[in-house]
Formats: C-alpha cells, sequence, structure tokens
C-alpha cells in the first residue's frame, strides 16, 4: 500500500516485499505472485493462485482496485483490514496464554506431587500402621493409578484432541462447534459480538470499494469462519435477490443484535452503508476488546484460588495423617 501509494510500479513494490520478508511460506507466495505480474497475469489473478493466503475479500479488492485504476486505495483498506483482525487475533491469545499457562503449570505440579511426593508418604503411613482419611486413601490410590497405567490419560487426550480436529475438519462438525459457541452461557455472546464484528467490517469495506452488493454479501459470506454467520449472510444474499432489503433478513436473526440491524436499516435508508457498516464494527471492537480485557482480570483471580484450593486439598491430605499421630502419641496431651 505504502509503495503503491507512493507511485512505485506492483512488480517493483513486489520485489521489495519479497526482499523484506524472511525465509519461509510467505516469501514463496509473493515470489509466485511477482513472478506472474511479470509473465503477464493481472495482479488479482495472481493473487487468486493463492487463496490460503489470500481470501476472496483480498481477491475482490484488489480486482476492484485493478478496474477503478485506484489500487494505492484498495491496498490500504485490505491493509486496514487484515490489521485490525491481526489485532483482534492477537487480543484473543493474549487473554488466553496466561490463564493457559496457570492452568498447566499447576495441573503438572499436582500430577508430580500425586505419583513422585505422595508415595515416599505412602511408605511411611504403612510402615506407622494408622489409619489413614478418606482424602489421603482416595489420593494415594490415584497415585498408585497414576504411576501404573500413565498411558492411560495420556493417549485418552491424544485421542480427544485427534477426535475433535477430524470432527472440526468436516462441515458437519464445524456447524455443530459453532452453533455450540455461539449458545455457550458466558462465551455466546463474545463470540457473536466478534463474528458481527467481523462481517460487517468486511461487508464496509467492500461496499466502501464500490463492489456491488450482492457481490460483497457473496464473499463476505466465502470469508467468514462461522458457520452460522454464513447461513445468516446466504438467507440476506436470497433475499436481496428477491428484492428485500438486506436489514430485514438481518433483524429476523437472534445473531444480529437490534442496534446493528437498525444501524444497518438506516444506512441503506441513507445510502451509506458501507462507511455505516465500517464504523458498526469499530464501536463492536472497541467494545470486545474492554471485554476481553475486563474477563482476563476476573479470570486469572478465579483460576488462581481454584488451584490452590486443589493443591491446599493435597497437602492437608499428605499431612493429615501426621497430625493424628502426633495427636494420639503418648505424652501429646
Amino acid at each position: 500500500s505504502v509503495l503503491v501509494g507512493a507511485g512505485t510500479p506492483v512488480i517493483d513494490a513486489l520485489a521489495a516485499l519479497e526482499k523484506q520478508s524472511p525465509e519461509g511460506n510467505w516469501r514463496k507466495v509473493v515470489a509466485d505472485v511477482r513472478r506472474r505480474v511479470e509473465e503477464g497475469e493481472s495482479f488479482s489473478e495472481a493473487v487468486s493462485a493463492h487463496p490460503r493466503a489470500f481470501d476472496p475479500v483480498a481477491q475482490s479488492l484488489i480486482a476492484a482496485g485493478e478496474a477503478s485504476g485506484a489500487m494505492d486505495t484498495m491496498l490500504q483498506r485490505l491493509a486496514s483490514l487484515a490489521r485490525r483482525r491481526q489485532h483482534m487475533r492477537s487480543s484473543v491469545i493474549g487473554a488466553l496464554v496466561y490463564p493457559t499457562l496457570l492452568i498447566s503449570v499447576s495441573v503438572a505440579v499436582i500430577i508430580v506431587l500425586l505419583t513422585s511426593v505422595l508415595p515416599r508418604f505412602s511408605e511411611m503411613f504403612k510402615s506407622l500402621d494408622a489409619p489413614l482419611p478418606a482424602s489421603t486413601e482416595i489420593l494415594m490410590g490415584l497415585g498408585e493409578w497414576l504411576r501404573a497405567n500413565w498411558y492411560i490419560p495420556l493417549g485418552a487426550a491424544a485421542a480427544a484432541v485427534g477426535l475433535v480436529t477430524a470432527v472440526l475438519r468436516t462441515p458437519a462438525g464445524k456447524a455443530k462447534f459453532d452453533a455450540a459457541l455461539v449458545h455457550a452461557p458466558v462465551l455466546g455472546p463474545l463470540v457473536k459480538s466478534f463474528a458481527t464484528a467481523q462481517v460487517a467490517r468486511m461487508l464496509g469495506t467492500l461496499l466502501e470499494s464500490k463492489v456491488p452488493l450482492l457481490d460483497a454479501l457473496g464473499l463476505t459470506k466465502q470469508a467468514s469462519s462461522n458457520a452460522l454467520y454464513r447461513d445468516l449472510l446466504q438467507k440476506a444474499e436470497e433475499g436481496v435477490t428477491q428484492g428485500e432489503a438486506m436489514s430485514r433478513t438481518l433483524a429476523n436473526s437472534p445473531l444480529i443484535t437490534p442496534s446493528v440491524s437498525e444501524a444497518i436499516r438506516s444506512g441503506e435508508a441513507s445510502g451509506n452503508i458501507g462507511p455505516v457498516l465500517s464504523h458498526v464494527a469499530e464501536f463492536i471492537d472497541e467494545d470486545n476488546d474492554v471485554v476481553i480485557r475486563s474477563l482476563s482480570s476476573l479470570v486469572e483471580p478465579l483460576i488462581l484460588i481454584g488451584l490452590g484450593v486443589v493443591v491446599a486439598i493435597v497437602a492437608i491430605s499428605m499431612f493429615l495423617p501426621m497430625f493424628d499421630l502426633a495427636a494420639s502419641a503418648p505424652g501429646a496431651h
């Protein structure tokens, strides 16, 4: 976007980008696009040969830039769209890293306690031949089972990951997973908010780039990551084909909040639906940022408290028999 906006030919801009990119798949993609353009293909044709790197929205914006002669503007919009996607993805990943690390370390500590530390106490308890509390016996039995059958939970975890991955690769499995996420008690509203912002941002960018509404709906549907929203966009596309307003279809769906559908209806009435959708996406993104930060600040203490309780139960179960022995020893009273 910067190079083309400064008047650099597309081939030279691609060559400069290729030199700046580190070794890897992305550099190979850029090199192939540059080679195709040098051989006479249009820029849009060259990027369409790499659908995993350039989704339908990116291909359409580049094609619109070629058709309108405003390639720098279209690339700038595409860069802004990609940057916003990356920001939201990084925000979600960043919010999950610390809780995931806490849970992983704590589970590892508990496993070490059960399989390495507790057996030493177990031998001492047996030598004393004293009755043990129920919690201590349960933990000792669990530790012995883990040492003898460690491959069972490990294999079950690997099988579960493999099964979930295989199911998510099927259209029906992905649709059920998306539906479960959308209707989840706490996570559902946030998932819908993210998906609505993604749809509004892509659709608004395409419409601002003078892409026809039907084409914009189709491209947004192809690029959408949520199966339920793809179905909704398909219904909106069918409704627009039959002469209905897009806002009417969206207003009848629980996936779109009334405020968003009303904003879209106002945009249709004023003829500025593209800018309205882009503004809606910005507002939703700002709210999502606040929600993510708030959830992170709430979840982390809860995880720490929960894991602290678990570790305390393990520790108490290990030391409780010794306290009982000390209390019952001669001269303790």
